[in-house]
């Protein structure tokens, strides 16, 4: 398995605004999916699910972001509302995990809301090793409720992060890692 091992170590996030053309095609978006919805998942619960974003719709998604961003900002400029209208538009494809996590008599809701960030981890991993960059972010629309709301999800969802898909403008740069020594321990 060195080459997974490999992957795995080579794997950067690129900012969603140096996401380039083109993205992935309708099959390799269909793989990097499954391979988002092979997570941990105790019992079964299926607690996230995905929303595809690509082509027009992520300016009529970004209609959305626009308009809330305008009531909330009424001196806002043209230019500050075309930057919110365009958020989902920056990279060629843009998949939001979303956390249905619930209560449940046996499965604690913490472990399903991880079972969403796993979701959303194997999407960016699978996405790399197709040869795409991503980068998993939230930004200020993933926790305002009348954006979910115009975007379709239900009032018990959350937006466990927004996954923007490309190709890299330039190759990524590693960022300093923690050293083992500082983020590990033995009982």
């Amino acid at each position: 398995m060195p080459e997974a091992l490999d992957l795995l170590k080579t794997r950067r996030s690129v900012k969603a605004a140096e996401l380039t053309g083109p993205g992935p095609s309708a099959s390799e978006i269909d793989t990097i999916l499954t391979v988002a919805s092979r997570v941990p998942d105790h019992g079964k619960l299926t607690p996230w699910r995905f929303i595809v974003f690509e082509g027009d719709a992520r300016l009529k998604a970004g209609d959305t972001i626009a308009a809330v961003f305008k009531a909330a900002n009424a001196q806002a400029t043209d230019e500050q509302v075309t930057f919110e209208r365009n958020r989902l538009a920056r990279a060629p494809l843009v998949v939001a995990v979303v956390s249905r996590a619930a209560p449940h008599v046996k499965i604690p809701e913490w472990e399903q809301v991880l079972s969403s960030g796993a979701a959303a981890m194997n999407l960016v991993t699978a996405a790399h090793a197709l040869g795409f960059a991503a980068n998993w972010i939230t930004e200020w629309y993933a926790y305002d409720r009348r954006v979910l709301d115009g975007l379709g999800l239900a009032a018990n969802e959350k937006i466990a992060g927004f996954v923007h898909i490309g190709r890299a403008a330039r190759p990524p740069e590693d960022r300093p890692r923690p050293p083992l020594s500082e983020i590990v321990s033995r009982f």
